[in-house]
C-alpha cells in the first residue's frame, strides 16, 4: 500500500515536472507578440531634436509688432536665444532609401534631428517632407547602410477588439512595448490645430515620447503611427491608420508637402431659415452657394443643397467643413452627405487639386487684391474698383504683413491663407503703410 503511494507521488512529480518544463520552453513563451516585437523593434528608432528658441527682449514691450519692426528696420539683437530638446519616436519604413515616418510635431521647429537605432547605430535625419494638417513627417537618415524595416499592413480591415502593439520612446525609456486592442476605427479628434479625422483608437498604453512610433498587428505589420492621448482620461489614445499616410508619404517623398485639394464648392452657414425650409431637425452643414468644379457638378451638387456630412464625420458649419477638407490627398473618393428640395442623398466626388494660381484668381474676385512680393517682403499688387479691398482702403505699395495672424513673405503664402479662409465673411489683416502698421477687417 505505502508503495503504491509512493508510485503514485513520484508519477504525479514526474508528470507535474514535465508540464512546468514544456510551459517554461520558447516555442509555448513565443506568442505572437513576443515574436512581432523581436521583428519589429531593430526598425523602431527614437528621435532626438534640437531647436533654438528665440524669446523677445524688445525695450518697447507691445508697443510695436515685433514682426513689423523687423520689417523695416531689419533683424535687430532684441531676442535671446537658447536650446530646448525634446524626444520622440520614429519607425523605418524603407530600409534602402533610409526613410523614416514620424510625427510633424516631433520635428516641429527642430534645428538638429538625431536618431537612435536599437542597435545603438545613431544618424542625422534631414527632413524629406512634412505636413502638419495630417501630422506626418519624413526624415531620410544620412549616411545610413543596411537598415531594418517594417512590413507595411492595411488599415482597411481592421477589426474591433484586435490585438495592436504599440513600440516608442515614452519619456525617454527606448523601446517600450505596450498591447492593447483596437477599440474603435475611424475617430475624430477637434483640437487646438484643427479637426483630425479617422483616427485608429486604441487602449494600449500610449505617453508623451510614444508620438511617431508604430501601432502593429499580430502579423508583424504597421498598421498605424502612434500620434495622440486624450490627456482627460487613462486608456485612449489614437493612431493615424497606416492607409492614410501612406497617401501622404507618397506625395512627400515626391513633392515634400501635400498639395492642396479641394471639392470646388463656396457656401455658408445654414441659419434656422434654411434648416426650416429644408426640414432640418437642427441649423447645422454648409449651404453651397457656388460650383466651380465640373466634377462636382456632374455628381448633381447644386448651389442650394445643404453639406450635412463629409466622409463619416458630420458637418457643423462652414468652417468645420474647410477643416475637415484638409485630411483628404488628391484624387481620393469622398462620399458626401447632401440635403435639397429632394431630400437626403449621399453622391461620391473625388478631391481635386486646388492650385496657387486658382486661389490667386480667386482671391482677385472674391477679396479684390493682388500681390507680388518687393523689396523686404509681400505687398499689394493691385487693387479691384468696387472690391472689399477697395472698400477697406487698400492701395497698391501697401505692405501685407499678416492674413489671419499668418505671416505673408510669399505669393505662396498668401494663396495658401486666401485657401483656408477663402469662404470667411471677415479676415483680419495686418498692413503697414508710410511705416505704420494698422489691424484692419476686410469684410467680403
Amino acid at each position: 500500500m505505502r508503495i503504491s503511494r509512493l508510485l503514485a507521488v513520484l508519477v504525479f512529480w514526474a508528470l507535474t515536472s514535465a508540464h512546468f518544463a514544456a510551459a517554461s520552453t520558447p516555442d509555448v513563451r513565443m506568442t505572437p507578440v513576443v515574436r512581432t516585437v523581436r521583428e519589429v523593434a531593430p526598425a523602431v528608432v527614437n528621435i532626438h531634436t534640437a531647436r533654438i528658441v528665440e524669446q523677445e527682449v524688445n525695450p518697447f514691450g507691445t508697443l510695436f509688432d515685433d514682426q513689423l519692426f523687423r520689417h523695416f528696420f531689419g533683424d535687430q539683437d532684441l531676442t535671446k536665444r537658447f536650446e530646448q530638446r525634446s524626444l520622440g519616436s520614429g519607425v523605418i519604413i524603407d530600409g534602402r532609401k533610409n526613410l523614416v515616418l514620424t510625427n510633424a510635431h516631433v520635428i516641429e521647429g527642430a534645428s538638429t534631428i538625431r536618431v537612435r537605432l536599437l542597435d545603438g547605430r545613431q544618424y542625422d535625419g534631414e527632413l524629406v517632407g512634412s505636413d502638419p494638417d495630417f501630422d506626418l513627417a519624413v526624415l531620410h537618415l544620412k549616411d545610413a547602410r543596411d537598415l531594418p524595416q517594417v512590413a507595411m499592413g492595411d488599415s482597411s480591415d481592421m477589426m474591433i477588439g484586435e490585438t495592436v502593439i504599440a513600440i516608442g520612446n515614452p519619456f525617454g525609456f527606448g523601446n517600450t512595448v505596450t498591447t492593447g486592442v483596437v477599440s474603435a476605427m475611424g475617430r475624430t479628434i477637434e483640437t487646438k490645430q484643427g479637426t483630425f479625422t479617422d483616427f485608429i483608437q486604441t487602449d494600449a498604453a500610449i505617453n508623451p515620447g510614444n508620438s511617431g512610433g508604430p501601432l502593429m498587428n499580430l502579423a508583424g505589420e504597421l498598421v498605424g503611427i502612434n500620434t495622440a492621448i486624450y490627456a482627460e482620461a487613462q486608456g485612449i489614445g489614437f493612431a493615424i491608420p497606416i492607409n492614410k499616410a501612406r497617401r501622404v508619404v507618397d506625395e512627400l517623398v515626391s513633392l515634400g508637402r501635400v498639395q492642396a485639394v479641394w471639392l470646388g464648392l463656396e457656401g455658408q452657414d445654414v441659419d434656422e431659415r434654411i434648416a426650416s425650409y429644408l426640414g432640418l431637425a437642427e441649423a447645422r452643414g454648409m449651404v453651397v452657394t457656388q460650383v466651380h468644379e465640373p466634377a462636382v457638378e456632374r455628381a448633381g451638387i447644386r448651389p442650394g443643397d445643404v453639406i450635412m456630412a463629409v466622409g463619416r464625420v458630420d458637418v457643423e458649419d462652414r468652417d468645420h467643413y474647410l477643416r475637415i477638407l484638409r485630411n483628404y490627398t488628391l484624387g481620393q473618393d469622398v462620399p458626401l452627405d447632401v440635403a435639397g428640395q429632394g431630400g437626403r442623398r449621399t453622391v461620391t466626388v473625388r478631391m481635386q487639386p486646388f492650385t496657387d494660381e486658382k486661389a490667386l484668381e480667386m482671391a482677385e474676385k472674391r477679396w479684390g487684391l493682388t500681390v507680388q512680393v518687393r523689396d523686404r517682403g509681400l505687398v499689394v499688387a493691385g487693387v479691384r474698383p468696387g472690391s472689399p479691398a477697395q472698400q477697406l482702403g487698400l492701395k497698391p505699395g501697401d505692405a501685407l504683413v499678416k492674413v489671419a495672424g499668418e505671416a505673408q513673405a510669399s505669393v505662396t503664402d498668401f494663396a495658401r491663407a486666401f485657401k483656408r479662409y477663402r469662404m470667411a465673411n471677415t479676415v483680419m489683416l495686418l498692413v503697414a503703410r508710410d511705416g505704420r502698421g494698422y489691424h484692419v477687417r476686410l469684410r467680403v
